[in-house]
């Protein structure tokens, strides 16, 4: 059986591209869309496998048209396909639910070897940004040096924050509540002396969360 995919991508020349691409691998394209809200009609239309979603749509942000995905079609994968390694974008990604993120300068061989994969729900091979950045997101090792006598929980909420994720991503990749979220917010923000999340951001890197 075919992998049934929807390309969602403001760029005609990268959705041709790909289509032709994935020509005799195995993997069907069953419709191709400029913005978000195409791709979520789509989506619910055909209810592919996998949408290979891009960051920037002609109609919004790529990661809120994510958020709308998975609300659509619950069991459609979505790997993002995006020209920017930027660790902002992979933690979002990864908080609202993606599958995988796969940079534009990828392969054929990886970009349909990655399709697969994450169809068949396992792990892709390799290090890649989602990889990369969800460690960093998961880590629960020994705090840095100074911690400021962080706890684990604000650690992680901390590394999170330093990612650019607001709150609502923050609840949703950590599985607590959004009061939580903001409680460890607060508490943090008086333990290292910080004003706002900006200033939290610059200590964090400064000091080995992220």
């Amino acid at each position: 059986m075919s992998i049934k995919v929807v390309i969602a991508d403001d760029h005609p020349v990268v959705r041709s591209g790909l289509a032709r691409l994935l020509e005799d691998t195995g993997v069907q394209v069953v419709g191709q869309a400029p913005g978000g809200n195409e791709a979520v009609a789509l989506t619910r239309k055909h209810r592919p496998h996998v949408v290979l979603l891009d960051i920037r749509m002609s109609d919004g942000d790529g990661l809120e048209t994510l958020a709308r995905l998975k609300q659509a079609s619950p069991k459609t994968r979505v790997i993002i396909f995006s020209t920017y390694d930027n660790p902002t974008y992979i933690a979002r990604a990864r908080a609202l639910g993606a599958s995988e993120y796969l940079l534009k300068g990828s392969t054929r061989e990886q970009i349909v070897q990655t399709i697969r994969a994450v169809a068949a729900g396992r792990a892709v091979e390799g290090q890649g940004p989602l990889h990369r950045v969800a460690q960093i997101m998961a880590r629960r090792d020994r705090l840095p040096q100074p911690a400021a006598d962080l706890t684990q929980r604000e650690a992680q909420v901390l590394r999170h924050l330093a990612l650019g994720l607001s709150n609502r991503e923050i609840s949703r990749s950590l599985a607590i509540s959004a009061d939580t979220v903001k409680e460890n917010i607060q508490r943090l923000l008086l333990k290292i002396n910080a004003a706002d999340r900006t200033q939290a951001a610059v200590w964090a890197v400064k000091n080995g969360f992220v």
